[in-house]
């Protein structure tokens, strides 16, 4: 039998109406660090609910903990009921402790002399609290925004309103007799003729939660929204997040009012209902009609949607690396697909490897590249495999002119590992020569699996993972046909990365915004980065005005709350300033670009502070001069012992207190 001590603890902690302080931890009384088995906290008896000055309240509890040293962190949660026929019950972690080394209960200690109280967030001389993330719950996102593509968001038919401001709100609806709002509305007759301004919902719930965030300094960072929602027709982009935990048993009401510089309160204009049957792709465009309260269409809505589901197993709060970042790490040297761009079309930049293969991953991490940037993309049968293109070519001969080829391009996605690793695949830049005489060799194979990766190249070497997705460019055409159900198309790398990803160091990034906010909403354990093209005379623009300019893509991570964005040189050639913008916003930022394969110009961005250059040829442009990667280094001078394991990687043996660099970086395009 484990002999145990009982131990009471304290914090103070500001919270919002129905959230509730929690522990988690390392026992099982603690829950093990499982979010869904925290144990709840309540408020001091002796406080009686009263605030400090910082509208700060005590709590406390008491919990049996073994005799052994146990490791803690405090979060704050909403707890939820299971309601029969509605939803299971579930903890909702809103906001949580995430400094690297969690509080710690000393070992032998049955009690302290004098009861300590801890602050939230606030141990150790550092403060670190992070967003939850999806474990039981979903997140809709819901955006308003003007496109050369699609219709305004927001049209309406009457001249009288063309030049005023339209203000909308967005309600989640339970569609379901036990809901919350049935006493409220389910008397009401609903082909009655009312006026739906007066209408109000006598207690507001909680839950589902919905926030607004506005595209512009100092809005884009999600609150709840005002009584009348927010203006709609002004230009701005508007994202509206909801987190609820069935979406298929909810809808949204979205309501309109105009304002006029003579009355204090808006006019109710009328509402538009988005149905779960709206939203069957999980991602795209709808276009709805806004009716009065007299059931008369006055205008339409043009609203784009995004479905964010949990991953199976998401709960660990043991770690996070989301947005951690050591000072140490500036000017990190990272090769482009291993070791270099293989197809460039400027001859003297081409790597002498085949870009994106096992054996350019482990020859840059020789030539001691801090990490490599390489491309993930999901095979037919859904394995993740590295390749930068979304076609490969198959060459096919002519019927009467033997000597000649033609390459046909087939998308990846169409064909399955064992396909892609057994054809005679090409390069489009190839024309049906095989520029690399290395077949015979498995590390030169094109198509290594994410895992092969993982464990075969030195863990010292960080990942730089760029998942390819298709976006749509400012033409209407998409780089690829949409190739799977994005949850599952993320889940699936997400999952092989949290299993094989050791001490690595990763940070995931993307050129599409909303698989940047998948990634940060469906996993706590890594950072995550936007790679923005911005503004560029080399490739063509794509339509999200998101990702049209390095001050729109810095609104966007911090709305998204991810780590930093990954920009092109280009644009900071034009306007170097835009670095210390990003600095100020607290951002990590690397770049990327062909600009970057040139010792001077990779000096000039190390000088602008730049945390990553990420280049082709790391064989020829590095600049270090012992070529190691940084955290070799650092985990040489920690102590660490190093054992070469059977295939040639090094394995160590540092606790979980000493492994502070375990990141990985992930990319999308």
């Amino acid at each position: 039998m484990i002999e145990t001590r009982e131990w009471v603890f304290h914090v103070t902690c500001k919270v919002e109406p129905e959230e509730q302080v929690c522990v988690v931890g390392g026992c099982d009384s603690l829950g093990q660090w499982d979010s869904q088995r925290i144990l709840p906290l309540y408020v001091e008896p002796s406080s009686s609910g009263e605030e400090d000055e910082g509208g700060e309240t005590l709590w406390s509890g008491a919990a049996q903990l073994p005799l052994q040293e146990v490791e803690y962190r405090y979060c704050v949660c909403i707890i939820l009921e299971a309601k029969l026929g509605v939803h299971d019950g579930a903890i909702i972690v809103r906001r949580w402790e995430t400094n690297l080394l969690p509080r710690k209960v000393p070992a032998g200690v049955t009690a302290p002399m004098e009861p300590t109280v801890e602050k939230f967030g606030s141990y150790s001389g550092f403060e670190r609290v992070d967003h939850g993330w999806l474990v039981k719950e979903t997140v809709v996102q819901l955006r308003l925004c003007n496109s050369n593509l699609y219709n305004d968001p927001v049209m309406l038919f009457k001249r009288k309103y063309q030049n005023k401001k339209v203000r909308v709100k967005i309600t989640p609806v339970e569609l379901h007799k036990n809901s919350p709002m049935e006493q409220q509305i389910g008397t009401l007759d609903e082909s009655g003729d009312f006026d739906l301004s007066h209408f109000r919902i006598k207690s507001k719930p909680i839950w589902p939660i919905t926030e607004i965030a506005v595209m512009k300094e100092n809005f884009c960072q999600f609150k709840p929204q005002d009584q009348f929602g927010v203006v709609c027709n002004n230009g701005d982009y508007v994202v509206f997040q909801c987190k609820m935990l069935s979406v298929e048993t909810n809808a949204f009401l979205c309501d309109f009012y105009v304002e006029d510089p003579s009355e204090e309160i808006p006019q109710y204009l009328g509402c538009s209902y988005i149905l779960p049957s709206n939203m069957k792709e999980n991602y795209g465009v709808v276009t709805l009609p806004i009716t009065s309260a007299k059931h008369i269409p006055v205008g339409q809505l043009t609203i784009h949607y995004m479905v964010v589901y949990p991953m199976e197993f998401g709960g660990d709060m043991s770690v996070s690396y989301a947005r951690h970042w050591k000072d140490s790490w500036k000017g990190l040297e990272v090769g482009h697909r291993g070791a270099g761009n293989s197809y460039h079309t400027e001859p003297k930049s081409c790597a002498n490897i085949r870009e994106n293969t096992v054996a350019s991953l482990k020859y840059a991490a020789e030539l001691g590249a801090d990490m490599v940037e390489f491309d993930v993309q999901l095979s037919k049968d859904l394995i993740p495999v590295i390749y930068h293109d979304f076609h490969a070519c198959i060459a096919l001969k002519r019927k009467k002119e033997q000597d000649q080829t033609d390459l046909l391009e087939i998308p990846v996605k169409d064909l399955t590992l064992s396909q892609l690793q057994a054809l005679k695949v090409y390069h489009k830049m190839e024309k049906g020569l095989s520029k690399f005489q290395d077949e015979d060799f498995e590390d030169h194979q094109p198509f290594p699996t994410l895992q092969k990766a993982l464990e075969t190249v030195p863990h010292t070497c960080g990942f730089n993972v760029e998942v390819k997705w298709t976006m749509q460019l400012r033409d209407g055409t998409y780089e690829l046909q949409h190739p799977f159900e994005l949850n599952r198309f993320l889940d699936l790398i997400i999952k092989v990365i949290l299993e094989h990803a050791g001490k690595r160091k990763i940070v995931f990034s993307c050129f599409h915004p909303d698989i940047c906010t998948m990634l940060r909403l469906k996993q706590n354990r890594y950072p995550v980065m936007f790679l923005t093209q911005g503004e560029s005379e080399e490739w063509p623009p794509y339509e999200d005005q998101r990702t049209s300019s390095i001050k729109h893509a810095i609104l966007y991570a911090t709305n998204a709350d991810i780590l930093g964005i990954n920009v092109h040189t280009e644009d900071l050639m034009r306007d170097s300033s835009l670095v210390k913008l990003a600095l100020e916003h607290s951002l990590i930022v690397f770049c990327w670009g062909d600009h970057n394969n040139d010792q001077e110009t990779i000096k000039f961005l190390k000088e602008l502070g730049l945390h990553g250059i990420i280049y082709d040829k790391i064989d020829v442009y590095n600049t270090k001069v012992k070529k190691e990667s940084i955290f070799l280094c650092e985990e040489r001078e920690s102590g660490q012992p190093l054992i070469t394991a059977s295939n040639g990687d090094h394995v160590d043996h540092c606790s979980k207190e000493g492994n502070t660099t375990g990141c990985f970086a992930v990319v999308c395009k």
